[in-house]
């Protein structure tokens, strides 16, 4: 497979978050710590799929950080909204912690921005 149809089977899992994201949006039914590790996921594979586009394999690694560097380091340049970095900690952190952690911005927010780096991503893939 080219490194396009790659990236596109990476979006296809992220859809399926989007589409998760959108239907878990009430805070009474779906607890934050799991909303945002959902959240943390969606941008992790959408990083990925940067990534494999750039024909370069992903790490095996849940930071955005170093995700974030490796596409440097291909002259891929993805600038992320605050609130999206700050979904690192729901990685691993969150989901393990008994007390709460709250979400860094709203939900739609999250959502929005997510789905715009989306678009970005497809943007360039097709």
């Amino acid at each position: 497979m080219s490194p396009t149809e790659d990236a596109l089977l990476l979006m296809r899992l992220v859809e399926r978050h989007l589409g998760s994201l959108r239907g878990c949006l009430d805070q009474g039914t779906f607890a934050d710590e799991d909303w945002g590790f959902l959240a943390q996921q969606t941008l992790e594979k959408l990083l990925k799929a940067f990534l494999v586009f750039r024909s370069k394999e992903p790490p095996r690694s849940h930071s955005l950080q170093r995700l974030l560097q490796e596409l440097a380091e291909c002259d891929q340049v993805v600038l992320l909204a605050p609130e999206l970095l700050e979904l690192d900690d729901f990685a691993v952190l969150a989901r393990y912690d008994s007390e709460p952690t709250p979400l860094p911005a709203e939900r739609r927010k999250i959502l929005e921005l997510l789905e715009e780096l989306q678009m970005q991503l497809l943007a360039q893939l097709l």
